[in-house]
């Protein structure tokens, strides 16, 4: 496992670095969709440790939290410019992220995708939403989405949350719908603090159990809660330790929840929906986080089937793209402006050369980067 912290960093990108920086990304994006096509742009995005190189390459602060935020802005400002590039990016940081609904169809509308295409491209953003923020609980609430489209309809969503008590950042890669494999990668520290997680594997029974318990009548849901939140109390819990062949493991989401008219509306919008998957579960509106782990507080406490409560964070330490032309904040050293000129200006040049017929300028960026995968290799 690799892993890096994502602080949150104060100031902002000046203008004329991020004119620069835009720049840089749109050429590389290019480059790669002559050579490759949009669909390796996605899957590029879609990996923790490439996106962060990417991000390190065009000069953002190569550890900080706003690598997501100026990425994707500026790739969607790119690709709406720039349509032919086969992509678009959609959503965004807070508010702007309200918007993809609205998005995703002009994005249909462009590529002339089918209206179902693109109501699986709306489901598949709330899933994703909803998966981050209602069955993943690990102390970073969402506050950046963004879906990334081709003109085939296939997806990758990139989102963020922030710990405002840790001022620490983690980035969720998704790109599919099935809510217990639905990571390609989690970017962030490791943390020991036990999280809600049921988006792993690990949580099948306890989903299937929380399905169950979704079905039933919201009167005996509320009786199963002010039960389980009277097991939390220090001499109930005193009693299970001594009575219990096996001590109970007392998990960070353990602490009583209370039954609001909101979780009361929850409640029974799940029971009369009758979600057969989790992904219908995640799906229905109103199921939010107090609403999970009410039922999650029930399967473990009553019924003695646990969630996983490891943390999700996967990977993420490209450091060393950060030398190709400087950071924001002169880590590893000063943005250079100069040199980000002239990367524009070759990738430019080997891009137009290429439109035209004359590969060999694109073929000799391609065995530069075998060159560096060979020093890389023997340690230099």
């Amino acid at each position: 496992m690799k892993a890096a912290d994502l602080p949150l960093h104060g100031g902002h990108v000046p203008r004329w670095m991020l004119n620069l920086m835009r720049g840089l990304a749109e050429k590389i994006v290019e480059a790669i969709v002559l050579e490759y096509g949009p669909a390796a742009v996605l899957q590029g995005l879609n990996d923790p440790i490439w996106f962060q190189a990417f991000n390190n390459v065009i000069g953002m602060d190569w550890d900080s939290s706003g690598s997501t935020t100026v990425l994707t802005g500026i790739l969607k400002d790119v690709t709406w410019r720039n349509p032919e590039l086969g992509f678009l990016v959609v959503g965004g940081k807070g508010a702007k992220s309200l918007k993809v609904p609205d998005e995703i169809r002009a994005v249909a509308e462009a590529y002339n995708l089918s209206t179902s295409r693109e109501e699986e491209l709306v489901n598949a953003s709330r899933l994703a939403t909803k998966a981050d923020t209602a069955f993943l609980q690990d102390g970073y609430p969402l506050y950046h989405h963004t879906v990334i489209i081709d003109e085939k309809g296939n997806w990758i969503i990139v989102q963020q949350g922030m710990n405002p008590e840790e001022r620490m950042a983690r980035r969720y890669h998704i790109d599919r719908t099935s809510l217990t494999t639905i990571h390609s990668g989690v970017a962030g520290v490791p943390r020991s603090r036990i999280t809600l997680n049921l988006t792993s594997t690990k949580s099948s029974e306890a989903l299937k159990a929380i399905l169950d318990l979704s079905k039933e009548p919201t009167r005996k849901i509320v009786n199963l809660i002010h039960e389980a939140n009277s097991m939390l109390r220090p001499n109930i819990m005193d009693y299970i330790h001594t009575s219990s062949k096996k001590k109970p493991i007392i998990r960070g989401y353990y602490r009583p929840v209370k039954p609001s008219r909101q979780l009361l509306k929850s409640l029974e919008s799940l029971s009369e929906y009758r979600p057969r998957t989790p992904e219908e579960l995640a799906l229905v509106r109103g199921a939010g986080p107090a609403t999970i782990r009410a039922l999650a507080l029930i399967a473990d406490l009553i019924h003695g089937i646990p969630s996983y409560d490891g943390d999700a964070v996967t990977h993420i330490e490209p450091y060393r793209y950060a030398y190709a032309v400087g950071g924001k904040d002169g880590v590893p050293y000063p943005f250079n402006a100069r040199v980000a000129r002239e990367s524009i200006e070759i990738l430019e040049y080997a891009i137009k050369s290429a439109k035209i017929g004359d590969t060999e300028k694109i073929r000799a960026l391609r065995r530069m980067r075998t060159m560096l995968s060979w020093w890389r290799k023997h340690g230099f």
